[in-house]
């Protein structure tokens, strides 16, 4: 799998003239060579790969999507931001999706083991495999290294399906039922939580496998802004139990309206200041190693609005906080 790095999408508007911080996203950010340390630093990894999409019916169209949410990012302020690189995009190459998976699963440990924090963009979120692999190999070798015990994983989902389908071979909405075999064969402790999941949109099927794994889910009916105390309580109880936390969001939990440009429109969805206050309340704790954002369709979105809300979740995930210093862990 061949990886694909594009200097040009970090360019935007410079205000020198003006007083004061103006500095923006694009000014940060630094090609990743593979070799040099990233220790406390994020690093970007798009997922170009349109094929999981298409195996599980979809509307293709993903595979564009990093480079645009780079785009989106580039322009942002840059609040708070700390040391990042662009590691560049795993580009899947014809259907090949096993191949690109196991490239990512390469990328995400090498920065994993730099000690950086990979965020990865998609692409569809059959990169949710490929992301996980690379936590996995991570954690096997911290395991090894330190002669510990296999770690508590928690793996939090935004999302509007459980992606627990069964069969094989491996698409988009398969990632979550290969991650929770994996970790039963290595009897490793997993804990899947699915925030925002469309009754109307996963079988009964999907329901009982997601019972069968002891997945904690909440609808996307009990999401809406009234309920968003009552979920960070239960976020933070989930995260407090964990050891590692993987944090994986598919766009299509956002209402159809605030992102249409995805694979699978959502008719309700969770509104976006509450999945922003999840990502935030996940992103402040140190147990988050690894995270991603998939699903994103330039095809299909409507004035660049899925792309900015997408750019605004990432940019939540680069920085400390919210412009005038409000804590990220602040209820």
């Amino acid at each position: 799998m061949s990886v694909a790095l594009d200097p040009s999408v970090w360019t935007g508007r410079r205000d020198a003239g003006e007083r004061g911080d103006t500095a923006r996203v694009f000014e940060y950010v630094r090609p990743y060579d593979g070799v040099s340390p990233v220790c406390g630093g994020s690093v970007l990894i798009g997922f170009a790969c349109d094929e999981g999409v298409r195996r599980n019916q979809g509307r293709i169209g993903a595979a564009h999507g990093p480079r645009a949410l780079r785009r989106a990012l580039a322009g942002l302020p840059a609040h708070r931001i700390g040391a990042c690189f662009d590691g560049g995009d795993i580009v899947c190459e014809g259907a090949d999706l096993e191949g690109a998976q196991a490239a990512l699963g390469k990328r995400v440990h090498r920065v994993l083991a730099q000690g950086g924090r990979p965020i990865v963009l998609g692409g569809g979120h059959e990169l949710a495999w490929g992301t996980y692999s690379g936590l996995r190999a991570w954690l096997d070798e911290r395991a090894s290294a330190c002669a510990a015990e296999p770690s508590r994983l928690l793996v939090v989902n935004l999302d509007a399906h459980f992606d627990l389908r069964t069969t094989r071979p491996g698409n988009s909405g398969t990632p979550f039922d290969q991650i929770a075999r994996d970790c039963e064969r290595r009897a490793a402790a997993l804990t899947y939580a699915c925030f925002g999941v469309n009754d109307l949109a996963n079988t009964r099927a999907l329901f009982e496998r997601a019972g069968e794994i002891g997945a904690y889910y909440v609808l996307d009916a009990d999401m809406q802004e009234r309920h968003l105390g009552e979920r960070l309580e239960q976020l933070d109880r989930l995260i407090g139990a964990a050891d590692d936390v993987y944090l994986t969001i598919d766009l299509d939990v956002l209402p159809a309206g605030s992102a249409p440009g995805v694979s699978a429109p959502a008719a309700l969805g969770v509104p976006p200041a509450v999945i922003e206050a999840m990502v935030m309340r996940v992103g402040a704790s140190p147990k988050l190693r690894v995270a991603d954002i998939a699903e994103y369709n330039p095809q299909y979105d409507q004035d660049n609005r899925t792309a900015r809300l997408a750019a605004r979740l990432v940019h939540r995930l680069l920085s400390s906080g919210e412009p005038g210093g409000a804590s990220a862990s602040a209820s």
